[in-house]
């Protein structure tokens, strides 16, 4: 399950970062592809009869429209739905939930599903969830669809134009290479690792880029070795020190990949998302943003049977208070702070300098 960070943060992020100017009218003809894993996920895994990657049932949901489960893996809102609702917009529907003459899938779709990963034995044992490669096999499935309702030429414009949100990798680790009772964290050493995951999402970025996609926001890796789910494994709690290397490693070399391919690939506007040191702070210094706990979840989770929210779990008496909702995911308080950072780390990098990576503790 994993990663933190969603869906129109692919819109306001992009329009920032390339300068266009955003007015209501613009807003409303935005059209968005998001893939990803339960941090970008609106209910795709609903519909997976035999998914163990889902939420759809209490207590997620509690303080959503209605107070009622989506498949949304939080108490509320995703960092996309408060994105899109800064700009007036409605997030993709889940690609699952639309019937195959949809017209919804002209303004855009959902595909991310709790669990995928960049490698399609990430997340196995969930049993069923979409790989980010079945993702990619829908959206092409959507783009012949696309093209049935408005013509080739037409179909093609409207990919090319679009925004496409990527937030996969968490999985990759938290629920594969860090699992010592499955076969990738003892068949490869991290160097090994970490060359399969680039190599395995530069040949899926190509089949987007071929497939239509041109404006690509890839959102780093936040600093994984800080979840519950992770500090669980510590003696004292603390953060997983190499964990957070790792993650930091992974970053700096998709970093590299977007570049290549940005200058490989004629009118690609990739761009790649780094949020590590802002959820960092979040996480190291709750208080200066409202909150009270950062190194556990409201929920209280057993993390030993996967860190979600089960109907017989207990919550915190408060649920602003706390960074995260349950073992992995973040609550919808921190979603609110996480969007705004989200939209600051990249309208800042356009004319900043890089900077050092933040030291891993």
């Amino acid at each position: 399950m994993a990663k933190q960070w969603l869906v129109f943060a692919a819109v306001a992020t992009i329009v920032l970062v390339l300068g266009t100017l955003v007015s209501a009218g613009t807003a409303a003809s935005m059209v968005t592809f998001v893939f990803g894993d339960s941090l970008a996920e609106v209910g795709n895994n609903n519909h997976l009869q035999y998914s163990l990657a889902r939420s759809d049932y209490p207590w997620y949901g509690i303080d959503f429209t209605g107070k009622k489960a989506t498949g949304r893996f939080t108490n509320g809102r995703t960092i996309g739905d408060i994105l899109s609702e800064k700009l007036g917009i409605s997030s993709p529907p889940p690609y699952l939930s639309l019937s195959p003459n949809d017209d919804a899938v002209l303004q855009g779709v959902n595909y991310a599903s709790g669990g995928a990963g960049i490698l399609n034995e990430t997340g196995q044992y969930f049993i069923q969830r979409l790989t980010f490669d079945d993702q990619i096999n829908y959206f092409k499935t959507t783009k012949e669809r696309i093209r049935a309702k408005i013509g080739e030429a037409a179909a093609n414009k409207l990919c090319n134009e679009a925004t496409y949100f990527v937030g996969i990798g968490s999985n990759d680790y938290v629920n594969n290479f860090l699992q010592p009772f499955l076969a990738d964290g003892q068949q490869y050493t991290h160097d090994e690792f970490v060359e399969l995951l680039i190599s395995t999402l530069e040949q899926q970025f190509l089949r987007l880029y071929q497939l239509g996609a041109r404006k690509i926001l890839y959102h780093g890796l936040g600093p994984l070795g800080c979840i519950p789910s992770q500090r669980v494994k510590s003696k004292t709690g603390q953060c997983l020190k190499r964990v957070n290397e790792w993650v930091m490693e992974f970053n700096s070399k998709v970093q590299k990949l977007i570049n290549t391919l940005n200058k490989r690939l004629p009118n690609a506007h990739m761009m790649f998302a780094d949020t590590y040191p802002a959820v960092l702070d979040l996480i190291d210094n709750p208080e200066a943003y409202g909150f009270k706990v950062g190194n556990t979840s409201c929920c209280n989770v057993d993390t030993s049977i996967g860190g979600l929210c089960l109907p017989n779990s207990k919550l915190c008496k408060e649920r602003k208070d706390y960074v995260f909702w349950d073992a992995f995911h973040p609550s919808d308080a921190a979603n609110e702070v996480l969007a705004q950072k989200l939209v600051d780390s990249l309208s800042s990098s356009v004319s900043a300098p890089p900077s050092l990576p933040p030291t891993p503790h």
